[in-house]
């Protein structure tokens, strides 16, 4: 995707930015992370600070800035930043946050930010609300039956387990979709990138991804993050297991899911647009699938 600097927006935009943070952008600092926006920053005023995303009203991407707006004001205050304004203007959609300091928890083994951001996670679980916006996780994923269709067609590169356990993957992946259904307020992107810990308080930050589904899916999401910092699958579960959410969850579900994320991230990565980090986190959900299919089918 393009991106944009401050200096580079058009000059109605910018005008209509700087009027609804009322004054005028001393500096634009761009983040660290993030690929969704063509536009994101920091702005400075002299009376504070605000983060800004954007996009080209016409780019396929602008239903993921529509939907973070839609789901804000469902969000406790604190646990993410406050929607300020949004516009549109000269073919822009800009989207103004409450400025969120703080750094990106370590995932690693024996870190001290993992019971925080357990504690965090298990917050996010207690969101449910008949507000959350139409957009189910199991009806996206019921949309690329990857397994499936590969069952069907394999590609050339297909990793040896995989072809292995192609009838097994598309059984699990065919019962994923009831499975995953729920009405829990999902971020779907937990990821160290997307938490920010200032003084002990941690923030779950871009909510572009945000969908409904069952409320175990967001620890789900990040038993792959604690194995990609260098967990086992057993202490990346054994963290989970402190979530209530993740307690409840029944097992064949968990293993359905892992099954699933496998093959839409190996998809994914198979993409000319694949970021540069897709091929190990398919490397790692791999590693997770085969853990859980080895539960239930020992030769796996």
């Amino acid at each position: 995707m393009s991106r944009h600097e401050w200096d580079t927006l058009p000059e109605g935009v910018r005008n209509a930015v700087e009027q609804h943070c009322g004054g005028h952008i001393i500096n634009a600092e761009a983040p660290e992370m993030g690929c969704s926006s063509e536009f994101s920053a920091t702005l400075h005023l002299n009376g504070g600070a605000v983060f800004c995303k954007g996009i080209q009203v016409d780019h396929p991407n602008a239903w993921m800035h529509r939907n973070e707006a839609a789901v804000n004001h469902l969000l406790p205050h604190g646990l993410a930043p406050r929607l300020l304004w949004q516009t549109e203007t000269d073919g822009w959609l800009i989207l103004g946050f409450e400025h969120a300091p703080g750094r990106h928890p370590d995932l690693s083994p024996s870190s001290p930010d993992l019971a925080p951001v357990a504690e965090t996670v298990t917050t996010l679980q207690q969101m449910t609300s008949s507000a959350v916006p139409n957009r189910s996780i199991a009806a996206r994923w019921a949309r690329l039956p990857v397994w499936q269709q590969y069952a069907q067609d394999p590609p050339d590169d297909l990793d040896p387990w995989e072809q292995e356990n192609l009838p097994r993957l598309a059984e699990l992946e065919a019962t994923a979709h009831e499975l995953l259904d729920g009405d829990a307020l999902l971020h779907t992107d937990l990821q160290p990138g997307n938490l920010l810990i200032n003084d002990g308080e941690i923030v779950v930050i871009d909510w572009a991804w945000a969908s409904r589904g069952a409320p175990w899916i967001d620890p789900a999401f990040m038993v792959i993050r604690l194995m990609a910092a260098g967990h086992s699958p057993e202490s990346a579960e054994s963290w989970a297991r402190e979530i209530p959410a993740w307690q409840a969850a029944p097992a064949a579900a968990v293993t359905a899911f892992a099954a699933t994320v496998l093959g839409l991230w190996g998809h994914k990565t198979r993409s000319p647009s694949a970021r540069a980090h897709s091929a190990r986190l398919t490397a790692v959900a791999r590693d997770w699938a085969r853990h859980r299919l080895k539960a239930t089918w020992p030769g796996a």
